[in-house]
């Protein structure tokens, strides 16, 4: 490939919310349109459902249990390289705009310039959220993490979404009539949490229109015991007034992700305005998803669809037209930004233009893992073809046929018939980590994190309650510049 890359990122949008990938309610034009001149990745997966490990492993390219950055109370510093390094030894032009999740601004971590940042709080991020151990944790904390209010309006984060786009259109600006390769990332913090968006968004999705949510626990669905386990920290079910302010939040997220297709289209019209559209290829992916409801479930934080798969499009001069099933991982990505430049990056993941290139490889084996906030134990996915195998240590396993049953609605995780298939998704799975010793490495690395924090109470009260609070905009603070 050749020219300039532009990398959007959103923060907690479920692959399936996008009229492209053919949800029957939400509108999405931009992301659409984008799609429909490139290509969309249909199975494209989180290599963790939770922030800060996420964008640790996308700025590395490595899983969590090699970053060994296994929660949002360890942020990415800069200290392993990732691809932003790589295009800094290479001269290339590399800036971010917008939510990174990382340590702090003056952290060396890839980009020659930082421009309104938005860190974990107070560069130690959610140690709380450290303390996992059933005997340990506390459970139901007070703060309600969906947000206080839920419904239209304007929030901190909506405000942060206008500020970051009028940054990158800015910097698109800026450099009209450029003969310097560059690349770009934007991080926009749509549709996360707090669930609050502009009215003319919340409209498009009256709360009547709105449907059932599946395997809901009040029509007799059981979860399993590590989700019961896990979502018991949390429980943004509970913490619902009424029916009523269940239907709103969801149709705030549905319209949190209309405002973030709008602030895309925002973007991807600058750079057709300053001439960057027949040079630039674009990528938009999110970090992880959501469970909106499914299970009785709000937020990410565990291995179904709706938390570890991800959008994933790439358009651009050189990319083809269509969609692309060979599953593939944000680690891919992480390749494939080096790769866009010529430019070698030692890591598990393949470019996506090389995916491409290939024959279809929907056995091709992708993974992620969870050790953080609310989990009892870590829980290791791993997607090969039609199968998805869940692995949680000390439970039992679950597991789905995709190619039967896409909404996962039949775990085949104790059924005798599938024992062989269960085997073999296991040795498969070994065969990228040790499930057993990552879990005990995980908690003995969160262990010492608590202890550097002063012990268990102290680290009780560190880091944000719920959603990490953005800089400050309206008088935005400079930009962090950083060396090579």
């Amino acid at each position: 490939m050749s020219g300039n890359l532009l990398i959007l990122m959103s923060d907690e949008h479920q692959a399936r919310a996008m009229g492209c990938a053919g949800h029957p309610l939400v509108q999405t034009p931009n992301l659409d349109s984008l799609a429909a001149r490139g290509m969309r990745f249909t199975d494209a997966y989180t290599p963790s459902p939770i922030c800060v490990p996420a964008r640790a492993s996308f700025a590395t390219g490595q899983p969590v249990h090699r970053t060994r950055l296994w929660d949002n109370a360890m942020p990415y510093d800069g200290s392993i390289p990732g691809w932003g390094h790589a295009l800094q030894g290479a001269g290339v032009c590399v800036e971010s705009v917008g939510k990174l999740h990382y340590r702090a601004a003056e952290d060396p971590a890839g980009f020659d310039v930082e421009h309104i940042p938005m860190m974990v709080a107070g560069g130690v991020g959610m140690v709380w959220a450290s303390i996992r151990r059933e005997d340990e944790r506390v459970v139901q904390r007070d703060t309600r993490m969906l947000g206080d209010y839920i419904g239209p309006g304007t929030s901190k984060y909506t405000d942060y979404d206008s500020a970051v786009v009028a940054r990158t259109t800015d910097w698109l600006a800026a450099r009209a009539g450029s003969d310097r390769p560059w690349c770009l990332y934007v991080g926009l913090v749509a549709p996360h949490f707090p669930l609050v968006v502009p009215q003319a968004f919340y409209d498009l999705y009256p709360t009547e229109t709105l449907p059932e949510v599946k395997l809901h626990p009040s029509t007799g669905y059981t979860r399993h015991p590590w989700v019961e386990k896990q979502n018991a920290m949390m429980d943004s079910e509970a913490r619902f007034s009424d029916a009523g302010e269940r239907l709103r939040a969801m149709a705030s997220y549905y319209g949190l992700c209309s405002w973030l297709d709008h602030n895309v289209g925002l973007i991807l019209q600058a750079l057709e305005t300053h001439g960057f559209l027949d040079n630039t290829t674009v990528v938009y992916t999110s970090d992880h998803g959501d469970n909106l409801g499914a299970r009785g479930l709000w937020g990410k934080s565990n291995l179904y669809q709706e938390s570890t798969a991800v959008p994933l499009i790439m358009a651009g001069p050189e990319i083809p037209q269509g969609t692309c099933a060979t599953p593939v991982s944000l680690l891919d990505l992480s390749a494939t930004i080096p790769a866009h430049f010529g430019q070698a990056f030692p890591c598990p993941g393949t470019p996506l233009g090389d995916i491409l290139a290939a024959p279809p490889a929907p056995e091709r084996p992708v993974f992620s893992e969870y050790h953080a906030a609310g989990a009892v134990s870590g829980a290791f996915m791993l997607r090969r073809g039609r199968w998805k195998y869940h692995y949680y240590v000390g439970f039992a396993p679950e597991l789905f046929d995709l190619e039967t049953d896409p909404e996962e609605l039949h775990d085949l995780g104790q059924d005798p018939a599938h024992d062989a298939i269960r085997a073999e998704m296991h040795r498969a799975l070994c065969d990228i980590c040790d499930p057993e010793a990552a879990d005990a490495c995980a908690f003995a690395d969160q262990a010492a994190l608590i202890e550097r924090h002063g012990g268990r109470e102290k680290a009780l009260a560190l880091g944000a309650p719920a959603a990490t609070p953005p800089p400050e905009t309206a008088t935005a603070p400079k930009d962090q510049r950083k060396g090579g």
